[in-house]
């Protein structure tokens, strides 16, 4: 009777034991949430790669799977709402948008795109209000700089569409190269500024080794006459030297930075039959002229002098000054150094002055670099 006893109190034992180790509610609940997440990012992960293969009927339909899933998948609502864009459904787009930005209101990317969307429906108003709610969000955004001054010179607005325009260049260099291409510039092209975008491209193009004018109409995409008239403005203007090479019939004619211009910019020289390029870059000059640029921001920051600070940080981040090896060479500190102006344009004295530590950290940062590379530089050259 003991021993029945003893084997029953073991078997309930037993039973306690493995009731015990049965899950919990909130572990399954985990391993269910996992499960599903791993479902929903499968689903929106093939959309990905149906919009890369331009299947995008195919794209929004694993975008709505994913979202029976999740319906607060913000990503999956904005690339759902771009895929409806590229098919010409611009009102379902934004309503994926919208949806996007119920959840998320701060959603940088998501004003931008519906933006571009009402920019697409020609309500020019709405897709500027939509450019400007993303810059708000995200000053350092170029692309959102850039399809603001599309928009501004469209509407007639073409003083503050440059002044968007260069934002978005200062931004990002390339953004220059796209616009002399763009149709929705065409009323602004009369304007100096554009003028002098384009002979930044030209220079640009000019620095790569495109020397010759057709080259550079092919490069740039530009018109020959806008091509012509930049290389006639910046040949008066001393940047750029024309030249001429004799062959068997006749004579070509091709083009090359002044010396001034490209000791500031340095330069690529194409040789072979397949064009390949060899960077020269800038002399220790140039570091030396950054880095004493670097040292005037620096008083003028400490001084609380803001106009003074910006014509110092315009003359590091400009193409045509020093920009183009700052972002070389300091990519990173480049882009934070363009922060930091277009902040202090905004808000000016105030936040020069309670940011003042944070700047003078940054250029000090930037002119150690900048030293190590010239002291790197003269090792290398004894």
């Amino acid at each position: 009777m003991v021993k029945l006893l003893n084997f029953h109190l073991q078997k309930i034992q037993r039973k306690k034991t493995k009731k015990e180790k049965k899950p919990s509610e909130s572990e399954n609940n985990i391993k269910t949430n996992n499960i599903t997440d791993i479902q929903k990012f499968d689903l929106y992960n093939k959309g990905i790669n149906h919009m890369a293969n331009e299947k995008l009927s195919d794209a929004i339909r694993c975008f709505e799977l994913s979202l029976r899933i999740d319906p607060q998948f913000v990503n999956a609502w904005i690339k759902k709402g771009y895929s409806h864009f590229h098919l010409g459904e611009y009102s379902v787009a934004i309503s994926a948008y919208d949806n996007a930005l119920d959840l998320d209101i701060n959603n940088f990317e998501a004003w931008n795109l519906k933006g571009l969307a009402f920019y697409r429906m020609n309500n020019l108003q709405k897709a500027i209000e939509c450019c400007e709610k993303a810059i708000d969000l995200n000053h350092n955004d170029g692309m959102s700089w850039y399809n603001l001054s599309c928009y501004l010179v469209l509407d007639g607005s073409v003083d503050d569409g440059m002044e968007a325009l260069k934002r978005a260049i200062e931004i990002d260099i390339s953004y220059a190269k796209r616009a002399v291409r763009d149709k929705d510039f065409e009323n602004a092209k009369a304007e100096e500024g554009f003028r002098r975008i384009i002979e930044v491209v030209v220079l640009e193009a000019i620095r790569h080794g495109y020397d010759y004018s057709g080259k550079i109409i092919w490069i740039t995409g530009m018109d020959k006459i806008e091509v012509d008239d930049a290389l006639l403005r910046l040949t008066m203007k001393g940047l750029v030297i024309r030249k001429e090479k004799k062959n068997f019939f006749n004579k070509e004619e091709y083009f090359e930075l002044s010396k001034e211009i490209a000791s500031k910019v340095g330069t690529v020289k194409r040789s072979g039959l397949m064009g390949k390029s060899r960077e020269i870059s800038p002399p220790v000059q140039q570091l030396k002229d950054i880095s004493e640029l670097l040292g005037k921001s620096k008083e003028s920051i400490e001084q609380g002098d803001v106009e003074t600070t910006i014509g110092y940080f315009d003359k590091l981040i400009s193409p045509s000054i020093h920009g183009s090896t700052m972002i070389e060479k300091f990519f990173n500190e480049h882009r934070d150094l363009r922060l930091y102006q277009n902040r202090l344009r905004d808000k000016g004295q105030e936040y020069l002055n309670s940011h003042k530590s944070d700047f003078i950290k940054l250029i000090t940062e930037i002119d150690s670099k900048v030293r190590g590379t010239h002291y790197s530089n003269n090792i290398v050259d004894n």
